[in-house]
């Protein structure tokens, strides 16, 4: 059934720009796009998938949009390889990484089975030289393949706490290089049963499971945090807790998350991802969760259905993504449906909405998956699952960060508040100036209208004028919300979330490296299953910036 919706859909801008930029086939009209998606992944459903494409109330990850219909076909965003302790599996899979990124999908390692640099290499007597010197041979053949040949390559590292070479993998990126990977330190249960009892942590070698040194746990701790301080990384991930809440356990354990790190995954598995916006469910003040629902149900019929027309890149991962069939979906726009509502982000009040919008979007995607298990059958690895019952998916439930995708939907990013009421981005070489939609709607309505305009055209916020403060609160961005609140904003989300969660906690550039210690220790005990920090200023390659002197205003 298709919803009556009565919004004209309008593009921004920046929208047209960067779908002309990446997504546009030659010739193709954004109308033609979304009905050349629909088709692809099932024609019997077209109705149903461009209605809520073009209404923008849903979009699937990038690779969907840009291959769907195309020869090439490889429509999944999210993919993890593994690597093994020799040579030729290395290079190996530096080829498949190559492969996936041409198609458009980013991917992600565990290096942690690499033999720690110094040990001894039998067959030749040499001396091995260590995971982080394979990671900078994957990062310089990133750089070399353009992604799909219209987006750069994309990585995560991950390394076990308990690697020999962890301390150098920590500070690797403190002195710049490795552009093209995100890293994460891969916490373990023995790690914490160490450090809370204050007992040295041993450091193993992967190769024959000898303890190599040991370290004071607090080591590690601290050394993320002035690293992270530093430069934005490593991000922590808990492998005990995204292993705690693996819903086929059976399977295998993960060691490893896509670039972002919100789809831990299982060697040669992938993910297809899509995003629902919640800003355009906001109507008349309250949310229309008639088509919330309805969107959430033709999202996991679509996000389902991709897995079966996909063109794989490599067999291996067709056969192990079609046995758990995990889809991914999420929401975007989060940030814009409080300001609609009137709930200020930094308040308790958004985040019990969190809590009651995600759990909702999780319990109708599983009812929705338990309905497909009924029909079409449940995936393959059910049987070792948590699952008894049927279910098509091993998982429905992601919250990406939706870089492309939310300008597309003109609308917030992911889960974030809003990063600045005005900015200038990059799309396609040139610098786009903005303020944010809903700004200009507050500023239409007011006398002190172009007084709000010209401030935030100059800073990107509004908090040092002259107007109600209920105002000043609904319109905070991201650096003007406590971090702490950051971190329950993302547990509030992750506790109706299968796999994980995309959530940036931005600090303050004075923000100490005690501070982000104290963020790392509140995501653990808040269940969240890894996080990321961005210290204002401290990388040179910030892609946002606050303000512009001269704005679009859409």
């Amino acid at each position: 059934m298709a919803m009556v919706y009565h919004h004209t859909m309008h593009l921004s801008a920046p929208a047209r720009l960067l779908l002309q930029d990446r997504y546009l086939l030659d010739g193709e009209s954004p109308e033609q796009l979304w009905s050349r998606v629909a088709r692809a992944v099932d024609g019997a459903k077209a109705k149903d998938f461009t209605f809520v494409m073009e209404h923008l109330l849903f979009l699937p990850n990038s690779p969907t949009l840009m291959n769907a219909g195309t020869p090439l076909g490889q429509l999944s965003a999210c993919f993890v390889l593994p690597v093994e302790d020799s040579l030729e599996h290395i290079f190996l899979t530096l080829g498949h990484m190559a492969l996936i990124h041409k198609s458009g999908g980013g991917t992600g390692f565990s290096f942690s089975r690499i033999r720690p640099r110094g040990d001894m290499v039998e067959q030749t007597s040499g001396i091995a030289s260590g995971p982080l010197s394979f990671i900078r041979v994957f990062d310089a053949a990133t750089a070399a393949v353009k992604q799909g040949g219209k987006r750069r390559g994309a990585n995560m590292g991950v390394l076990a706490s308990s690697h020999p070479d962890i301390m150098d993998f920590i500070r690797a990126k403190t002195g710049g290089g490795l552009s093209n990977f995100n890293l994460s330190v891969g916490f373990d249960a023995h790690y914490f049963q160490c450090r809370d009892a204050g007992m040295p942590y041993p450091l193993v070698n992967p190769r024959d499971g000898e303890t190599w040194a040991e370290i004071d746990p607090q080591e590690i701790w601290r050394a993320c945090a002035e690293a992270a301080w530093a430069c934005g990384d490593p991000g922590v991930l808990f492998l005990d807790e995204i292993n705690r809440k693996n819903t086929v356990p059976g399977y295998g354990m993960i060691e490893a998350t896509n670039p972002c790190g919100e789809q831990p995954l299982l060697p040669f598995e992938s993910c297809n991802l899509g995003s629902i916006n919640l800003s355009r469910c906001v109507k008349h003040n309250d949310i229309n969760l008639d088509l919330l629902t309805y969107t959430i149900r033709t999202a996991v019929d679509f996000l389902d259905t991709v897995i079966d027309v996909n063109r794989f890149p490599l067999k291996p991962i067709e056969e192990q993504t079609r046995a758990t069939r995990k889809i991914g979906l999420g929401v975007m726009g989060f940030a814009e449906m409080l300001i609609l509502l009137g709930i200020p982000y930094a308040s308790q009040e958004a985040i019990a909405l969190a809590g009651e919008v995600m759990d909702h979007v999780h319990r109708e995607a599983r009812a929705r998956s338990a309905e497909l298990g009924e029909w079409r059958g449940s995936f393959p690895a059910i049987d070792r699952s948590i699952f008894s019952g049927p279910m098509r998916n091993a998982t429905v439930t992601t919250i990406a960060p939706t870089g492309s995708l939310h300008i597309i939907a003109d609308t917030s990013s992911g889960i974030e508040p809003l990063f600045s009421l005005a900015y200038h981005r990059t799309i396609a070489h040139r610098t786009v100036n903005t303020v944010n939609r809903l700004v200009t709607v507050l500023a239409e309505k007011r006398a002190d209208g172009q007084l709000i305009l010209d401030a935030v055209r100059k800073t990107g916020s509004i908090q040092h004028l002259p107007i109600d403060e209920h105002i000043k609160e609904l319109f905070r961005a991201a650096d003007e919300i406590a971090p702490e609140h950051h971190v329950q904003m993302q547990a509030a989300f992750q506790r109706h979330t299968d796999n994980a969660v995309s959530k940036t906690v931005n600090m303050p550039e004075s923000a100490s490296v005690e501070d982000i210690k104290d963020i790392f220790r509140l995501a653990r005990s808040l269940g969240c299953k890894g996080i990321t920090v961005y210290r204002e200023n401290s990388r040179s390659d910030q892609v946002l910036s606050r303000g512009c002197e001269v704005c679009v205003v859409e």
